[in-house]
């Protein structure tokens, strides 16, 4: 196995922002998380994989996002974090959602899964 590249992780990002955008978030995120997986949301909520599954299909979609900056930390020989800045927008918000992003994964059984998502909002 190998450390998880800048370009592997970026396409996983990329699938998930898809993802919330067409509504389907929980489906995706319901696959690519390990079991024990937990997402850490700017409103400080802890969300294990099951409770994300069940809230995001059907969510209202992201119009746009981008994501900027995107940096990998190699973490052991087949988990790395993925650091970055992500902007995106949505009819229902009159300012953009912008906060700065980590995701740790893990390749498990040669595929790459989400362990760890974590989210801090970037105030202006």
């Amino acid at each position: 196995m190998s450390v998880p590249t800048l370009d592997e992780l970026i396409e996983l990002e990329h699938e998930g922002w898809r993802s919330l955008c067409e509504s389907r978030g929980g489906t995706f995120y319901g696959d690519l998380m390990t079991p024990d997986a937990v997402f850490i949301l700017v409103n400080g909520a802890i969300m294990s994989r099951d409770e994300i599954a069940a809230s995001l299909d059907g969510a209202p979609g992201w119009d746009s996002y981008e994501i900027a900056d995107a940096r990998v930390i190699e973490l052991e020989p087949n988990a790395a974090a993925l650091a970055y800045r992500a902007t995106a927008t949505r009819a229902d918000l009159s300012d953009p959602f912008v906060a700065l992003m980590s995701s740790v994964y893990r390749r498990l059984d040669d595929r790459l899964r989400l362990a760890l998502y974590q989210q801090t909002t970037v105030t202006h």
